[in-house]
Order: C-alpha cells, then sequence, then structure tokens
C-alpha cells in the first residue's frame, strides 16, 4: 500500500509539472510560427491548468475505468469552487469581474446541467453528447476572444516571451518531455488509484471525487491562492470559473469523442453534479453589492466542502 501511496504522489507530481514543460514548449513554439499571444493565451496556456485532469479523464476511458474519468472532472469542479475560492477568499477579498458575474458563473451552471441531463438520459456520455460539450467549448473561447479584442481583460496567463536559447530543438524536446511526463503521469496515478480503492474497498467513483480531484486540482489551487496573495484578486474567481468550463467542456468532451466505448454515468454522479450546481449558488449568494465575495461566505463554502466530503465517504 505504501509503494501505491507513493507512485499516486509521484504520479502527480509528473502530471502538474509534465503540463508546465509541455505548455511552456508549446506555446513558444506557437509565437516563433507567430501565433498571435492571445490565440496562444486563449488555447495552449488556458489549457494548462486543465491539463492533469485532461490526462486523467482520457487515460481512465481508454483503460476501462470511466467512472474515474466522470467523477474526476465533477469532484474537481466542486473543489474548484468550494475548496479552492473557500481558501483564496480566506487569504483575501475575492473581487468578481461583471463578465464572470452576469455571464460565465451562469454559464458553468447551464453546461454541468447539460452534463446532467446528457448523462441521465443516454445512461453515458457518448460520441454525440462529445461533439455537443465541444460545439458549446469553441462557442466559449469565441466568447473569450471578443472579451480579449474589446480590451477586457480575462483570466489566462500571460505567454512567456521567447528567448536567445530557445531553438525549435530545444522546444520540440520540452514538448516531448512534458508529453511523456503527462503519460507517465496518469498511468502511474490511475493504477495507483485504482489498486488504492480496491484494497480500501471505496468505488472509484469515490476515489475520483475525492483523492484523484484534489490531485488534479492542485494547479488551480495554487494558481488562485497566488493570484489572492498578490492582490489579483479577480483573476483567482475567473481561473477557477474558466478551468470549470475547460473540465466539463474540452476534457469530458474530448475524453468523449476519442473513447472506443460510450462512458457509463452511473447515477451517483447525478446528486454530485447538483451539490457542483449548488456550490456555484452558493457562490452567487455570497457574492455583495460591489461584486466582492464576502469572507463569511469563503467560510461557508468551505464547510459546505468537508460537510460534501464527509457525505461522500
Amino acid at each position: 500500500m505504501l509503494m501505491q501511496i507513493t507512485c499516486l504522489v509521484i504520479g502527480f507530481v509528473l502530471l502538474i509539472k509534465g503540463a508546465d514543460i509541455f505548455v511552456e514548449g508549446a506555446s513558444k513554439v506557437a509565437s516563433k510560427l507567430n501565433i498571435p499571444p492571445i490565440v496562444i493565451g486563449l488555447t495552449i496556456v488556458a489549457f494548462g491548468t486543465s491539463a492533469p485532469e485532461a490526462a486523467i479523464s482520457i487515460t481512465s476511458a481508454l483503460s476501462g475505468n470511466v467512472d474515474l474519468a466522470v467523477g474526476n472532472i465533477i469532484g474537481s469542479n466542486i473543489m474548484n469552487v468550494l475548496l479552492i475560492l473557500g481558501i483564496s477568499g480566506c487569504i483575501a477579498r475575492l473581487k468578481v469581474k461583471k463578465n464572470t458575474y452576469r455571464y460565465e458563473i451562469p454559464f458553468v451552471m447551464v453546461i454541468t446541467l447539460i452534463l446532467l441531463i446528457l448523462g441521465k438520459f443516454g445512461e453515458s456520455i457518448d460520441r454525440f453528447d462529445g461533439v455537443v460539450l465541444w460545439i458549446l467549448f469553441l462557442m466559449f473561447l469565441y466568447y473569450l476572444y471578443r472579451l480579449v479584442k474589446k480590451g477586457e481583460e480575462v483570466p489566462i496567463d500571460e505567454v512567456e516571451e521567447v528567448g536567445a536559447k530557445d531553438t525549435l530543438l530545444r522546444l520540440f524536446i520540452m514538448i516531448i518531455i512534458g508529453i511523456a511526463a503527462i503519460v507517465i503521469g496518469s498511468d502511474m496515478t490511475i493504477d495507483a488509484a485504482v489498486y488504492i480503492a480496491k484494497v480500501i474497498g471505496i468505488s472509484q467513483r469515490l476515489i475520483g471525487l475525492t483523492i484523484i480531484a484534489f490531485g488534479t486540482s492542485l494547479p488551480e489551487l495554487v494558481t488562485s491562492m497566488t493570484a489572492a496573495w498578490k492582490g489579483k484578486s479577480d483573476l483567482a474567481i475567473g481561473n477557477i470559473v474558466g478551468s470549470n468550463i475547460f473540465n466539463i467542456l474540452f476534457v469530458l468532451g474530448t475524453t468523449a469523442l476519442i473513447s472506443p466505448n460510450a462512458i457509463a454515468f452511473e447515477n451517483g454522479f447525478i446528486s454530485d453534479g447538483i451539490v457542483a450546481i449548488g456550490a456555484l449558488f452558493l457562490l452567487y449568494a455570497f457574492i455583495d453589492n460591489d461584486l466582492f465575495l464576502k469572507k463569511s461566505g469563503a467560510i461557508v463554502m468551505l464547510i459546505g466542502y468537508i460537510a460534501y466530503f464527509i457525505s461522500v465517504l
């Protein structure tokens, strides 16, 4: 068991570090090819924080561990809102951008509901559902692109500048190393998680909602807490909302498209999805008239996550 826990930790480290290396290499290659920074930021760089979820979900679906694929996404989204924003909101007063409040948070609610409807009535997420999710994802990217063109600040990381040492050969090696680390890390993580679940006697859905969700949400946790510490509190909530959208539309959409079989959607995910939507309503309820998340609300959200965590054990 100790060996498997060690493999789980190493797997998470490889996933997160591999994603960083891949995104840096890919974004710099794109810069060398004269692709506009806006496009790079909205695609390659924005993909970075969702790369661990993508690797776990896709690998899980391909290996037949479908409960991990869905549980990881829904669990990460719940954790992002209740736990990460709860912690960040206790560190600093979090400002919510008007566009995030008016459009993006409601959009996450809608797409989460769409996911539940697709999963419930089809009893699975299949390729047709993947197409639906990807169409919505492309619409969201276009929305972000329009915001940037209008001069609005959107929650994406800046594209790193290309240095003198950044030759194409070096950058392609970085991309290969990053992809290798992501693949190896996801395999190690899934194998260890499945083994631990069997030994402890818990379901893959539960381990996906908790342990795997926490591990893959570490980039969001670091990004949001850093933004809060640096006083860029408006980016903290924007990053979380954007990540949740990426998780559902890009990660699950891509997983459904490339999986050889439909992704089973068990009944337990309905209640988890409702909690994910409820978490967003809770976030809404504690945003004051000046568009700040109340500190008392952040504490309630943390308590809400603890209650949810206990309920799924």
